[in-house]
């Protein structure tokens, strides 16, 4: 089956892709194809999966990563490439979460604009959101954006700490390991 032409309701939208073997993204009934990462991209994702997922082993968190939907209001379905979850309810779904307390975009060229811009502010609509983070393996740069007591999202450029911390998720990941492997002989 192929892409839809025409406008369709969030649900005609998940009957759809549920049985498409590539991955699509859902706004205001607009579909859109998501694109295949590079080595550095998924080594990066890796990275990250385990080392989150090895310290929330003995938490009521969760680290899921690409392959999982994020549901936003009743208009959205996103694919981040790496998020946090500790609501009881999305621990117990098997497709579409809608809690994250932490979403990670690992950039590419062809992502970085809209990862940064409308990605960002679709993902802002999340009321679990805590925290935003864009990791580009490129330049090795790490941004947090953490949600302050006013509701506003404040950005902690990490790319020249030693150490990625996540406090939203009480994790720390030392920046040498978020990159590893990136480069060869890595």
């Amino acid at each position: 089956m192929g892409l839809p032409q025409q406008q369709l309701t969030l649900q005609a939208y998940l009957d759809w892709e549920n049985i498409q073997p590539e991955r699509h993204e859902f706004y205001r009934g607009e579909v859109f194809a998501m694109t295949g990462g590079r080595r550095s991209h998924g080594c990066v994702t890796a990275n990250l999966v385990r080392h989150l997922g090895n310290q929330l082993a003995e938490t009521h968190c969760r680290v899921f990563s690409e392959s999982m939907k994020i549901q936003i209001a009743d208009d959205t379905i996103l694919y981040p490439d790496i998020f946090v979850t500790c609501d009881r309810q999305d621990l117990q779904t098997d497709m579409i979460f809608r809690a994250p307390t932490l979403i990670i975009e690992v950039l590419s060229p062809s992502t970085q604009a809209y990862d940064r811009s409308q990605k960002f502010a679709l993902y802002r609509r999340l009321p679990s959101l805590k925290e935003y983070v864009l990791i580009d393996p490129d330049t090795r740069r790490a941004e947090v954006f953490r949600i302050n007591a006013d509701g506003l999202f404040v950005l902690f450029d990490m790319s020249e700490s030693e150490v990625l911390e996540l406090p939203s998720i009480d994790c720390r990941v030392a920046i040498t390991e978020v990159f590893a492997g990136i480069d060869i002989g890595g």
